[in-house]
């Protein structure tokens, strides 16, 4: 008698993105949304990738190497969210106070959470959100 594999309990999600200008996504990640530097990724000399964070939120930005053409699209049918205990409207101000553009204003939803969203200098789509108090 096989007994049934337990289901897989994730505790966090870490992302890779591939990016067309490193510096600039670097840019807007870490200086426009917030996150901060956690670790550079060299190989034969030359910056590859950068990993950020923004609490428990990691993400590798690594550099497109052109091999399946520099035209591709990036960020199209993707989105992330980041759920966060701070004050959404200031997250967003602060963004839009430092050159950053908001997809969507922070709202109210129906679902019980305050949400804004930001796209990326690749497309790639995020949303914000805090979640109100009960």
């Amino acid at each position: 008698m096989s007994s049934t594999p337990e289901p897989l309990q994730g505790q966090s999600l870490q992302a890779s993105l591939t990016v067309k200008d490193l510096d600039k996504s670097l840019a807007w990640y870490v200086e426009v949304v917030g996150f901060t530097v956690s670790r550079r990724i060299e190989r034969d000399g030359k910056l590859r990738g950068v990993a950020v964070q923004a609490g428990d939120v990691r993400i590798i930005l690594n550099q497109d190497d052109g091999a399946k053409g520099w035209d591709r699209v990036k960020g199209q049918g993707m989105s992330f969210q980041i759920s966060t205990t701070q004050n959404v409207d200031a997250v967003a101000n602060r963004i839009l106070e430092r050159g950053g553009a908001l997809e969507t204003e922070p709202k109210d939803m129906p679902w019980g959470a305050r949400v804004f969203r930001v796209r990326d200098p690749d497309g790639f789509r995020w949303t914000i959100s805090r979640t109100h108090a009960a």
